[in-house]
């Protein structure tokens, strides 16, 4: 598959805001046209024209380095004009309003508008005030949607299917945005999905019985506290970050406790199928949620992760600004 040969079929979503609003068919759209875009990173020369005369415009309220960085190569190959604007530049720190920093930015004809924000729902805000197409790079404790493509698309790669694989999310399932846009992806990809974590990191409606109403999307979602059950029979692990102010806000004992529970080892992942995938969406922190050995294993795929979200990112905006009479 060429980039001539990509998808054109029609995709179906303005915004990039969290994958609940994706169909199956919309992630498998992005996820196939990204084996093109992995064709043109193979490439001597890494530069095709399909979004020449574009304007892909990246707002970072927050520190991400490489979620900014493969936004700007994704874009930067495909030709589009890039603008990178981050908080501590910008005039937000004399009081501009999130609001007006993007009416400026759409008075530049942004076609695109990448934004990571430390408030849950600001892609969503710009979404509604704005014409131009908003893609959420990473909102609070809500969602991170392209993150979630990239962990979905090194799945597939690696084990030829999602439908009906066992995977197992460790860890901080209340405050991962990670989490939240993979339980949508995994599900919706018809993957059989199982949280594990200590019960003051995971989300009180998935403990209180709401989850298993009927018509929930997530009645399907298992839910363990003790890990060693979890691994049974799992085709993919993915340990979480955890972050270490959640030691300090009283939601663990120690950091020591939590990696003998739920951190994840050789002991533990003999437990999981011969050969089972180990990912983490990163920064790791090794020795507390995953050891080194296990990291840096033969059946860690953490930094193809990374690899991937160049070829995932680029296979998104090519698809949001498909039927523009693009050249490729």
């Amino acid at each position: 598959m060429t980039l001539e040969t990509a998808s054109q079929q029609s995709f179906g979503q303005k915004h990039v805001l969290d994958l609940d609003s994706f169909t199956s068919q919309d992630i498998t759209h992005v996820l196939d046209n990204t084996l093109a875009m992995e064709q043109v990173l193979e490439r001597e020369i890494r530069k095709v024209p399909a979004l020449r005369g574009k304007t892909v415009v990246t707002l970072f309220y927050e520190s991400s380095t490489r979620t900014r960085v493969s936004f700007e190569q994704a874009a930067k190959i495909l030709s589009a004009d890039v603008i990178n604007v981050s908080s501590s530049g910008s005039s937000t720190k004399k009081g501009e309003s999130l609001y007006n920093t993007a009416l400026t930015i759409q008075a530049m004809q942004a076609d695109i508008i990448v934004i990571r924000h430390p408030h849950s729902g600001a892609p969503h805000f710009l979404a509604r005030q704005l014409r131009s197409k908003v893609i959420n790079a990473g909102d609070g404790t809500h969602a991170h949607p392209t993150q979630s493509l990239l962990d979905l698309y090194t799945i597939r790669k690696n084990i030829g299917t999602i439908e009906g694989k066992k995977i197992v999310i460790i860890g901080d399932i209340m405050y991962s945005r990670v989490a939240r846009s993979n339980l949508w992806g995994l599900t919706k990809m018809g993957a059989r999905v199982v949280l594990c974590g200590p019960q003051t990191l995971i989300p009180n409606d998935f403990l209180n019985g709401h989850r298993t109403e009927e018509g929930h999307p997530f009645a399907a979602v298992e839910i363990q506290t003790d890990l060693d059950t979890a691994l049974k029979d799992a085709d993919v692990i993915m340990a979480l970050r955890l972050q270490l102010e959640r030691q300090k806000a009283g939601h663990l004992p120690s950091l020591r406790e939590y990696s003998q529970t739920y951190g994840l080892n050789a002991r533990r992942l003999a437990i999981a199928k011969d050969g089972a995938l180990v990912m983490h969406p990163g920064p790791m922190n090794e020795g507390v949620e995953i050891e080194t050995d296990i990291a840096h294993g033969a059946q860690s795929v953490i930094e193809e992760q990374v690899k991937s979200g160049v070829a995932v990112r680029m296979s998104l905006l090519y698809s949001m600004a498909a039927g523009q009479n693009l050249e490729i």
